[in-house]
């Protein structure tokens, strides 16, 4: 599993939903299509007169997420931008996705506006298989976020954390420590660690 692969599970899924914020910074959240996936880069579009569109072009900023029939979870968090050549875009998409012609025939097509997704952060969760499964990657060469908890040197040996973990994914040490790569991040350990040794990554 990389980048792509993580892209091009979206596109597989194609309805996935997408979530912006309007002028109040409210979270509004809808369906939307993928349309294409090249080269690490996700294309879709909408209309120029829908409220999705106002707020792409207000802020750009973007979370989408996807599930498939195997239980595989992608979320992506980036910035869209409207491509240049909006027809020839549009015509390309429409190539790709011969079913829109039935939503949008003839010229009405060019009512829709092309964007592109070409940098963000990638989370890949898989929940159909045990232990789960999960795996971050960023586009465009950005440093990924670390997510999820981390065992510190305060950490006593007591091995509550393991006993408690859903997933068993905290091998004994010393310190403890989680492997990361099945990790729920529901933060049971945290919470009972008697002498707060686990704390959040990247704090």
């Amino acid at each position: 599993m990389n980048a792509q692969d993580c892209l091009q599970l979206l596109r597989d899924v194609k309805d996935v939903a997408f979530a912006t914020v309007d002028e109040n910074w409210r979270p509004q959240v809808r369906m939307i299509d993928v349309m294409l996936v090249e080269a690490g880069k996700l294309y879709f579009c909408t209309a120029r007169g829908k409220d999705f569109y106002r707020q792409l072009i207000r802020d750009g900023h973007v979370a989408i997420t996807g599930m498939n029939r195997d239980f595989q979870m992608v979320r992506l968090t980036g910035e869209a931008r409207r491509l240049p050549a909006q027809r020839e875009w549009i015509d390309r998409i429409f190539e790709a996705n011969p079913v829109m012609n039935g939503v949008y025939p003839g010229e009405s097509r060019y009512i829709l506006e092309p964007f592109c997704i070409e940098g963000g952060q990638l989370e890949f969760f898989d929940l159909g298989k045990e232990p789960i499964g999960r795996a971050y990657f960023s586009l465009a060469g950005e440093a990924v976020e670390e997510k999820g908890f981390r065992i510190t040197d305060a950490c006593i040996g007591c091995g509550k954390c393991s006993l408690l973990c859903p997933q068993q994914c905290i091998q004994s040490g010393t310190p403890y420590a989680i492997r990361q790569e099945h990790c729920l991040h529901c933060g049971l350990c945290a919470e009972n660690c008697p002498v707060q040794a686990i704390v959040r990554r990247g704090e």
